[in-house]
């Protein structure tokens, strides 16, 4: 079975349709997969529903869907970024489904892991816990949480070998691996492709069986959300000179 793929388009080709969930990897713009994000741009399939940790920025990221408006829900943990979702969110335009970041984590882990709910104590006695099942254990209360599953996880990693087992640098490990687990299909974009075998096994941390299609990425834009400098310190001061602060 062939996994790899041209380009973003083929390897979607097939899969989106109008009211689908889709599961977006990364963590802010670390690790994002804007090339597939691009390409479910440019199919212009509607009324999506979208998991991802945050909602891009404008015109970056998922921040692209939103722009284009194919975007009908968000199931997120922080989207405090993005000017067009606040914009269309309070006209009434976007729902948000808000959820504790560790919350969100362990839905989609355990949707993949083929749990349909657990229990946990975050979001008790707050609006996160209005309408769903809250029960006491051991004296503590604990809200009952949906596990999560996707039509389809699109992921971006580091590195991929063509059989579609990958690695991933840093923070773009917070939410790609588990959300590679919990879709009913998973595309992955990756930086660098290998044949089979060249990844050290103990360095894989999503195995191919959870990935179907693949595309290499090799110029892949790494985005700055926030870019932070430092002051500049004056340059060559003369030995014992003072510096006005």
């Amino acid at each position: 079975m062939n996994k790899v793929y041209a380009d973003a388009r083929s390897a979607l080709a097939g899969l989106l349709k109008d009211g689908m969930t889709i599961m977006a990897g990364g963590f802010g713009l670390c690790g994002i997969p804007e090339t597939l994000i691009l390409a479910i741009r440019d199919a212009g399939v509607r009324n999506l529903t979208v998991v991802s940790n945050n909602a891009g920025i404008d015109g970056v990221g998922l921040g692209i869907l939103l722009d284009s408006r194919q975007i009908k829900k968000m199931i997120s943990s922080y989207v405090g970024e993005n000017k067009m979702f606040a914009q269309q969110f309070l006209a009434g335009e976007l729902e948000i489904e808000f959820n504790p970041q560790g919350t969100l984590a362990e839905r989609i882990r355990a949707g993949g892991a083929g749990i349909p709910a657990f229990f946990t104590r975050t979001g008790v006695g707050t609006t996160i816990a209005e309408g769903k099942d809250v029960r006491e254990f051991d004296g503590e209360r604990y809200v009952m949480e949906r596990g999560l599953v996707a039509d389809l996880s699109i992921v971006h990693a580091y590195r991929g070998d063509s059989e579609g087992n990958l690695a991933y640098r840093k923070t773009a490990r917070n939410f790609n691996p588990v959300m590679a687990t919990a879709g009913k299909v998973t595309v992955a974009e990756v930086e660098q492709l290998v044949k089979a075998g060249d990844i050290n096994p103990d360095h894989i941390v999503t195995p191919g069986i959870y990935v179907q299609r693949l595309i290499h990425v090799p110029n892949a834009v790494k985005h700055i959300e926030q870019r932070t400098l430092r002051k500049r310190q004056p340059a060559d001061a003369p030995a014992g000179a003072g510096v006005e602060v």
